[in-house]
């Protein structure tokens, strides 16, 4: 009863839906995006319409083209009056695609509802959506495989499946279609581009699907927890007791081995934190009964917590003090971030920027704190030299590597540490001495 119940409101909607196309170009109505999932024609009029009415957050474009020849929307979403954040430093960057399996609707529908939440939210005054915006850009790929989308299949027209299709282990572990090679399709490789062009160090990847409903972060494939476990155990720990009873596990574990996806490509590759977000496959024919809005809004709680929190999905190294004394160097770390890192040294470089000295290797837990007593033998002060922490974001290998800089007022430096050049101050205050002392003893000479 429930199945045809749907076939007839979705019929009906179906008979709106094209009259409002055909008639103008505008977005559909809400009582049709509520219920009826987005063709590529339709997504394409929403995003359009966005585009048009708010420039001023939103920028549209294609990023490629689907072997069918449809364009691959980008959507970029900030407040683009402010370069920066207002406090100066770079913005967040969280990348979200969806539509990687044409037939995974809801998935892509809750790609779509991350956009709708924050522009109507930025337009609406929404405090948490202009705080958003103001310190943060998101790119959004909503349909990446539209010509799947439009035929309801995973596949795209090639049959090969789009996610299986990465250049991460392609093709190695049993798997169905992952296409002739790694990248072999233009919209995988569209995807890959715009990874490594545009948002090379995103601070935040998220692919939706649907299928069971989880979460899934690396490895895919295999069942050992990746290197930024504790970053990925924060994050579930805190979803289940604050948000959704929402399942999240390692991928090989939580659903089966899969390899050449593009959430392992974003980590393995990339260096992202990366999570699969699998919506439940309670979706009939092409729309449902209950809204949209409705039916992902844990869904979309769990994404709006991801994402206001995207500046701690990292290490945030400060330096609370250096001590030098003699040939040691006592630093005190502390890590505002929920990711480790495994490599951090200590800097020291002249005026021109040049590295006079590094320390040897240390690590800091994921919100955490360490005291690394390190060996300063090779270390010769000059008087405008500057001190900067350089490490990598996270603990895995293709993390970014960052260096920030340490504030002079952090460093103490003990009288006995060999090589300084004391301020011209005490040139002059140890000369005079010097010249006192001499011109005594020459005194005592001449009688």
């Amino acid at each position: 009863m429930r199945r045809w119940l749907t076939v007839l409101v979705i019929a009906s909607m179906l008979a709106v839906s094209t009259s409002s196309v055909a008639t103008a170009q505008i977005g559909q109505p809400d009582i049709i995006q509520e219920h009826w999932y987005h063709s590529y024609a339709t997504l394409t009029l929403d995003l359009n319409e966005w585009a048009d009415d708010h420039p001023e957050i939103v920028e549209m474009f294609s990023i490629g083209k689907t072997e069918l020849g449809r364009e691959i929307w980008m959507l970029q979403i900030s407040d683009w009056s402010q370069e920066t954040k207002p406090d100066g430093s770079e913005k967040d960057v969280v990348y979200i695609d969806g539509g990687h399996h044409g037939n995974e609707h809801l998935g892509t529908e809750l790609a779509f509802l991350v956009a709708e939440y924050y522009i109507d939210g930025w337009v609406d005054g929404e405090q948490d959506a202009i705080d958003v915006l103001s310190t943060t850009e998101l790119h959004i790929l909503i349909m990446l495989n539209a010509d799947g989308n439009d035929h309801d299949t995973r596949w795209n027209i090639n049959q090969v499946d789009l996610n299986r299709n990465y250049d991460h282990y392609w093709n190695t572990c049993p798997t169905t279609q992952p296409g002739s090679s790694a990248f072999s399709e233009s919209e995988t490789l569209a995807n890959s581009i715009y990874m490594n062009e545009v948002v090379p160090h995103a601070d935040l990847y998220i692919t939706m699907h649907t299928g069971v409903w989880i979460m899934l972060y690396p490895w895919g494939k295999w069942p050992e927890q990746p290197s930024d476990w504790e970053m990925f155990h924060y994050i579930k720990d805190e979803v289940n007791s604050n948000i959704s009873d929402i399942p999240i596990r390692n991928a090989n574990q939580g659903l089966y081995p899969n390899c050449g996806t593009s959430r392992d490509y974003g980590y393995g590759v990339m260096g992202y934190p990366t999570f699969t977000f699998e919506t439940d496959d309670e979706q009939f024919l092409l729309g449902t009964i209950e809204p949209l809005s409705e039916r992902l809004d844990e869904e979309l709680d769990v994404m709006k917590y991801l994402i206001k929190n995207v500046w701690y999905w990292r290490a945030r190294l400060i330096v609370e003090s250096i001590k030098i004394n003699g040939d040691q160097v006592d630093a005190h770390v502390v890590n505002l971030g929920r990711a480790s890192t495994s490599n951090a040294t200590l800097h020291y470089s002249d005026s021109s920027g040049e590295l006079l000295w590094h320390s040897a290797l240390f690590g800091v837990n994921a919100t955490n704190q360490t005291k690394a007593t390190l060996d300063s033998g090779n270390l010769t002060l000059i008087e405008d030299g500057t001190w900067s922490i350089h490490y990598q974001k996270r603990v895995i290998d293709a993390s970014q590597w960052v260096e920030e800089q340490i504030d002079d007022s952090k460093v103490e430096i003990s009288e006995d540490k060999e090589g300084f050049l004391p301020a011209p101050s005490i040139f002059i205050h140890l000369f005079s001495i010097l010249m006192a002392a001499f011109a005594g003893k020459r005194k005592n000479i001449d009688l």
